[in-house]
């Protein structure tokens, strides 16, 4: 299985959010986690859906100037994913980063809602 660039930048804009950014198709697919993603198995959290951002992006760190996501941005956590499965509302993703590890699930419920969870772990 092809391994792919993953990524969460800590995004210090109006109001503190995560970035969750999976390497898929030649783009970056975005979604801003407003609490932060959980490493525990089970605890859902919001993952709005952004605009796909270019690949390179991924390695950004530093200061956003003006405009729309001004901020400090920091990478928090990174490393590559492996797709278990891609469909249109539902993506399960393995993840081999520095702080997030295993099958984590985004599954889309609403328009640009979606929900983001560590899955469990088969033993």
């Amino acid at each position: 299985m092809k391994k792919l660039k993953y990524v969460i930048q800590k995004h210090h804009a109006s109001h503190l959010h995560y970035d969750l950014r999976l390497e898929l198709d030649g783009v970056a697919k975005s979604w801003a986690i407003p609490k932060g993603p959980s490493p525990e198995e089970g605890v859902k959290r919001l993952a709005v859906e952004v605009e796909d951002h270019s690949v390179d992006y991924m390695d950004f760190e530093g200061e956003i100037k003006e405009g729309y996501g001004a901020g400090k941005v920091e990478i928090w956590d990174n490393g590559y994913w492996e797709p278990e499965s891609v469909k249109e509302k539902k993506i399960v993703a393995i993840i081999h980063g520095n702080k997030l590890k295993g099958k984590f699930t985004l599954l889309n419920f609403k328009e640009k809602n979606w929900l983001f969870f560590k899955a469990k772990d088969e033993k």
